[in-house]
């Protein structure tokens, strides 16, 4: 299941994040990958341990860990420490696949899903399409400021190379108190169900209640607290 929700909209709250990003420092971004990825990985990575890097962090964190679509689709138990990545000048990532565990000691978790929030304009930049590879079915992706691209991290994917301006984007990984995608999704589609049902039904109907009972005995059976 691929989702691509807006994040956020808010016109000032975009401006800020523009100024925070001028006061970022860069490094290679291979020095973040794996083995195997940092050979086809070509981009800059921010330094996010720094004064400018843990302010940006703070700032983006509770718009993706709030966000109730995010929620809904993905049930986060964990989300990674964010990641803010450049890239330009036929800077690339070719094909690849997340790591299964990331993180060290009471930090590491599974990776389930990946993220990408999209901090530009599309076209701010020519090539650079986050390409997900998944069965049967190949979908690219390019996203305008706040909007917010989630997918399985079990997908091969990339991103092309951009030919032309800066391509700037903050990316993570959710550990899902639902591992399994299917039942994740499952759940995901009843949500929808619920929220529609709750704008044309009184909150205590028979119906509602039931679907609230469901919901709630599926995720007692298949969550992984």
């Amino acid at each position: 299941m691929i989702v691509k929700i807006a994040a956020f909209t808010d016109e000032a709250l975009i401006e800020k994040l523009r100024a925070m990003l001028m006061g970022l420092e860069w490094r290679d971004g291979r020095e973040t990958a794996g083995a195997v990825a940092s050979q086809v990985k070509r981009n800059l990575q921010a330094i996010m341990n720094d004064e400018a890097g843990r302010a940006l962090r703070a700032e983006l964190e509770p718009l993706i860990a709030n966000n109730r679509v995010v929620r809904a689709a993905a049930r986060p138990r964990r989300i990674s420490p964010l990641m803010v990545s450049k890239t330009k000048d036929e800077g690339h990532y070719g094909a690849h696949v997340d790591n299964a565990l990331m993180g060290k000691g009471a930090n590491r978790l599974r990776t389930d899903l990946s993220f990408t929030l999209f901090l530009g304009n599309a076209d701010d930049y020519e090539g650079g399409e986050l390409v997900i590879h998944t069965a049967g079915m190949t979908q690219s992706v390019k996203g305008d400021w706040g909007q917010l691209v989630i997918y399985p991290s079990t997908s091969i994917h990339e991103v092309k190379p951009v030919t032309r301006g800066e391509r700037i984007v903050c990316v993570g990984w959710i550990e899902s108190l639902i591992a399994d995608p299917t039942q994740r999704e499952l759940l995901f589609d009843l949500e929808n169900l619920r929220t529609s049902l709750r704008a044309k039904m009184d909150h205590q109907s028979p119906e509602l209640l039931t679907l609230d009972k469901s919901m709630a005995n599926l995720v007692r059976m298949w969550g992984q607290p």
